[in-house]
C-alpha cells in the first residue's frame, strides 16, 4: 500500500539477480531540518518505454470519460509512536524512490501508450501532511487526506496525518488505479512497512506446453461467460441517495482466525466468510436505512499475475461479478449458514487451479478494446453496486521506531455504487474498511453490522 524502498519483486521469496540496497534510514520524529539520508547506490533504471497494460488503459479511458470522478484507491497504516516531520518523510520517500523508478514515471503516447521517466518529477508534489486541530480534529484531518486532490500531473500521493496526539499518527497512500491494483499496492506495503514478507496470494503452478490448447479453450469459455454475465444484470439507481462526492471511512475488525475457521468449516476461505458476513450486514443495513436492496452484486478483483511477473506497478487484475445472497431474510431459519453456503458454492471454481490459470491467461492476452469494454460493463452501476476486495498484507510493520497497529484498505468507489468494502489481513486481525459517500444514510453502521454477522456465522459453524 505504500511506496517501497526496494522493488516489490525483491520482497518476494523467489531469488533475484538484482542486489538488495543497503539498510535504509527511517524518517525521524521531531523537527525537520535534519540532514537527508544519503542516496542509495545507483540501480538499473526502469525501461525507457514500458507498455501500458490493457487494464491500465481501461482505467485511463474511464478517467477520460468521467473526469468528474476520482478513480483512486490505496490504504492507510495507523502507527504508534511520535510522527516524523514532513521534511524528513519527504527525504525518506525520495530515498526509497531510487529503488522504484516506475513510481516516477508518466504515461506518454496515443494509441500505444507507454510509461516513461518523468523528468519533472518532484517528491514535494507527492508527499503532504494533514494536521489535526487537537485531539478532536482527528476525523477531520483523516478525511481531508482521504478526499484531497492530487497535485497537478501526480499519479499518487502520501499524506502524513498527525496532530491529534503525540504518540500516534497515520500514513495515507492514495494512487490512481491506472498505476497500481491492490496486489501491487500491497506488495509495496510489505516492502516498506511489512519487512518484505512473501505475498499470500495464490498463483498457478508452471504449466506444460501440451496443456496450452486446453487453457486457450477454457479462457475463451470464461471470457464468453463473463461478458454474458455483464449483459443480463440490470439495476435501477438507489432511491433516496444523492451522492455528495465526499468519501468517508469507517472501520471494524475481528480476529483473523475467526474468519479462517468459519471458511474452513464449510470447505471455503476466510474471504468466503467475509462475503457471507457482508451479505448479512447489507440485509440488516437495508432494513435500518429503509433503502430497498432486492439484489446486491459485488465486484471482486482477482489477482492475475504470473509467479515471475513484476508486482510493483500496473494492473494485472480481473474483475468478476458475484451476487451476494441478500435475498435471504434475517428471520429465515439458519439464514447465516445459508448465506455462507451460497457464497462458498459460488466461489468454489475461483479457488481451483483451472479457473485461476484461465484468468491469468485472459489478463495476459486480452486485447485493449475488449478489456476496456468489459471493465466499463462490470463496473457499471446497472451491473454491480458494491466493490468488495480483500488483501493479505503482513504479519508486522514499522517505520523507524514506530510500529504499525492497524490498517485500512481504501478500495475504489465506483460512480453509482453504494459503497466499497475492503478487508485487510494484518497480524492477527482481519480489518474491514467501508468507504461510503457522506450522503448515504447509516453508512457508518456497516462495520458494526459486519462484526455482528461474523459473530453469528462463528456461532453457526461452531461444533455442538
Amino acid at each position: 500500500m505504500f511506496v517501497p524502498c526496494r522493488s516489490a519483486s525483491q520482497a518476494e521469496s523467489s531469488p533475484s539477480t538484482t542486489p538488495l540496497p543497503p539498510a535504509r534510514p527511517a524518517p525521524s520524529a521531531g523537527h525537520s531540518g535534519e540532514t537527508p539520508p544519503a542516496a542509495p547506490p545507483e540501480r538499473p533504471s526502469a525501461p525507457a518505454h514500458l507498455r501500458v497494460h490493457p487494464v491500465d488503459r481501461a482505467f485511463l479511458d474511464l478517467e477520460r470519460t468521467r473526469p468528474d470522478v476520482r478513480w483512486d484507491t490505496g490504504g492507510i497504516a495507523y502507527l504508534s509512536g511520535p510522527p516524523p516531520a514532513l521534511a524528513d518523510l519527504r527525504a525518506y520517500v525520495a530515498y526509497c524512490l531510487r529503488g522504484v523508478p516506475l513510481m516516477t514515471s508518466r504515461v506518454t503516447g496515443g494509441r500505444r501508450p507507454r510509461w516513461q521517466p518523468d523528468e519533472d518529477f518532484a517528491v514535494d508534489h507527492h508527499v503532504h501532511e494533514s494536521v489535526a486541530d487537537g485531539p478532536a480534529g482527528w476525523d477531520a484531518a483523516l478525511h481531508a487526506a482521504l478526499n484531497a486532490p492530487f497535485a497537478p500531473g501526480a499519479y499518487w500521493g502520501i499524506w502524513l496525518v498527525h496532530g491529534h496526539a503525540d504518540d500516534t499518527y497515520a500514513v495515507c497512500y492514495r494512487l490512481r488505479h491506472a498505476c497500481q491494483d491492490g496486489s501491487a499496492a500491497a506488495m509495496a506495503f510489505r516492502a516498506l512497512l511489512g519487512e518484505g514478507e512473501p505475498s499470500g496470494r495464490p498463483v498457478p503452478a508452471p504449466g506444460r506446453r501440451s496443456a496450452v490448447p486446453g487453457r486457450v479453450a477454457t479462457a475463451l469459455r470464461l471470457a464468453a461467460a463473463f461478458a454474458a454475465g455483464t449483459l443480463v444484470r440490470r439495476y435501477r439507481p438507489v432511491a433516496g441517495f444523492a451522492p455528495t462526492g465526499e468519501r468517508r471511512l469507517y472501520r471494524g475488525r475481528v480476529p483473523a482466525d475467526t474468519l479462517r475457521g468459519i471458511g474452513a468449516a464449510v470447505g471455503g476461505s476466510a474471504h468466503d466468510a467475509h462475503l457471507a458476513a457482508l451479505a448479512g450486514a447489507l440485509t440488516a443495513w437495508s432494513g435500518k436505512a429503509r433503502i430497498p436492496l432486492p439484489r446486491a452484486t459485488a465486484v471482486l478483483p482477482v489477482d492475475a499475475r504470473r509467479p515471475d511477473e513484476e508486482q510493483a506497478w500496473g494492473n494485472r487484475c480481473f474483475a468478476l461479478p458475484l451476487e451476494l445472497p441478500v435475498h435471504i431474510a434475517p428471520a429465515h431459519p439458519g439464514a447465516a449458514r445459508l448465506r455462507l453456503d451460497h457464497v462458498t458454492a459460488a466461489t468454489r471454481k475461483l479457488r481451483g487451479a483451472t479457473w485461476r490459470q484461465a484468468i491469468v491467461d485472459l489478463v495476459r492476452h486480452m486485447p485493449a478494446r475488449p478489456t476496456a469494454w468489459y471493465m466499463r460493463r462490470v463496473l457499471s452501476p446497472r451491473v454491480t453496486n458494491v466493490m468488495a476486495t480483500s488483501m493479505p498484507l503482513a504479519h508486522r510493520g514499522s517505520l523507524g521506531e514506530t510500529q504499525v497497529t492497524g490498517t485500512a484498505l481504501l478500495p475504489l468507489v465506483v460512480p453509482g455504487h453504494l459503497f466499497a468494502v475492503g478487508l485487510s489481513f494484518f497480524g492477527e486481525w482481519a480489518e474491514v474498511s467501508v468507504i461510503v459517500d457522506s450522503g448515504l444514510d447509516l453508512g457508518g453502521e456497516l462495520p458494526d453490522l459486519w462484526e455482528r454477522a461474523v459473530a453469528e456465522l462463528a456461532e453457526t459453524v461452531a461444533p455442538r
